[in-house]
């Protein structure tokens, strides 16, 4: 395929505005127009598509797996090349690979691979998300509790010098002092609350410290209270702070999520899949720290009943966001692009489809499948991006 091209024949969303009967315009990789189609230059080559519409690519900040990988079990170059390539196949074009609550070994291999994937040109990878392992024992949730364990100023120190230039890391900040948030603030980590059962006070003082996500809202941390608003009512209260949003149908009901929609000051809601190894996969369990994790219907569960990440991507959550919880659909479409890009502060070259941004591209049919992928302007083959299942 040329390096300079044009996408016509659908809608371009471009992040704010939707443009009709307008061509996308790359060359070398980048955006650089978008323009009517009557108007496109006759010297450049025109790939037709039909209908829908073509959006930024989606950016994912928590991903545990994919494709039947999962990166604590593979923390490698291999298992990132592998969970990058499932989820691009269904539009998400660039995701952090996410290291749960393990052994130390695991979690600094893990920065180690993410590391190596990107000095390899692995297109996708942006650093990792590293989930625990300094976290609350009550808001554990799937994250194994023999293996939650103190920051102590010799790991302090690792974190701080990953050679990774971005890096989110999930901690609780009853688990942590405020000193070592701003160590990892200061450091250039984005640093995100979640597994915690803190205070609303404890929950400020870590957003003062420089905190500036929430994880997984609603999920494995202190509710909304009438005494004590929690880190609910804190991340709802904090203009300055993003927050996660899982929106597959089982961490957060749909009233829930429209409720807190409302109720949000200043920024908005980025969503993000949680994906196991079983998103893009056939197999229906896996082995998490030694567990057994299974899957029936969309629903992923410990042998406890315990929730334990999500059976969905990016798209799947765009469309429950569109059609359940009623969200205009190109605010959905921002909370898997624009807004996740903005949260990690990587809009120079993802998020939006405006020139001198990176040709990530996704094509969705008018009911929100994905029909075509780009990234960095070059078509991917997503024969395979169809879901089989195994028999429950």
């Amino acid at each position: 395929m040329p390096t300079r091209f044009a996408l016509s024949g659908a809608d371009v969303f471009d992040g704010r505005t939707r443009h009709r009967k307008h061509a996308l315009v790359v060359d070398e990789g980048r955006i650089r127009a978008i323009v009517p189609a009557r108007e496109l230059p006759a010297n450049i080559e025109v790939v037709r598509i039909d209908d829908g519409l073509i959006s930024a690519g989606f950016i994912d900040l928590q991903v545990n797996g994919g494709g039947g990988v999962l990166f604590n079990s593979q923390p490698t170059v291999e298992g990132i090349r592998d969970i990058v390539a499932a989820h691009a196949r269904m539009g998400t074009t660039a995701l952090l690979p996410t290291v749960i609550t393990d052994h130390p070994e695991v979690t600094y291999g893990a920065i180690t691979a993410a590391r190596q994937a990107i000095a390899q040109g692995i297109e996708g990878c942006l650093g990792i998300h590293i989930e625990g392992p300094f976290i609350a024992p009550a808001k554990k949730g799937a994250h194994d509790p023999a293996l939650i364990r103190d920051l102590n100023d010799g790991e302090l120190l690792r974190l701080t010098h990953t050679g990774l230039r971005n890096v989110m890391m999930t901690l609780a900040p009853e688990a942590v002092t405020n000193q070592q948030i701003e160590a990892l603030i200061k450091a250039g980590v984005t640093v995100s609350i979640g597994h915690s059962n803190a205070t609303y006070e404890e929950a400020m003082g870590a957003f003062q410290a420089g905190a500036r996500c929430v994880t997984h809202l609603f999920n494995a941390m202190s509710q909304f209270g009438s005494r004590d608003p929690g880190i609910v009512g804190a991340a709802l209260a904090s203009e300055q702070v993003w927050c996660g949003l899982i929106a597959d149908g089982h961490h957060v009901h749909p009233a829930t999520m429209s409720t807190a929609m409302q109720a949000k000051r200043g920024l908005p809601f980025f969503l993000v899949s949680d994906a196991m190894p079983t998103a893009g996969s056939i197999q229906n369990s896996f082995l998490l720290n030694g567990r057994e994790v299974t899957r029936v219907g969309d629903r992923l569960t410990l042998e406890d009943g315990t929730l334990a990440g999500s059976d969905i991507v990016l798209i799947d959550a765009v469309r429950f966001m569109a059609d359940t919880v009623g969200v205009a659909l190109e605010e959905a479409l921002r909370m898997a692009s624009l807004y996740p890009a903005m949260a990690l502060g990587v809009t120079a070259d993802y998020g939006r489809l405006v020139p001198g941004r990176r040709a990530d591209i996704v094509h969705l049919t008018e009911d929100l499948s994905v029909e075509g992928v780009w990234v960095g302007g070059k078509p991917l083959d997503i024969k395979a991006k169809s879901r089989q299942r195994m028999p429950a």
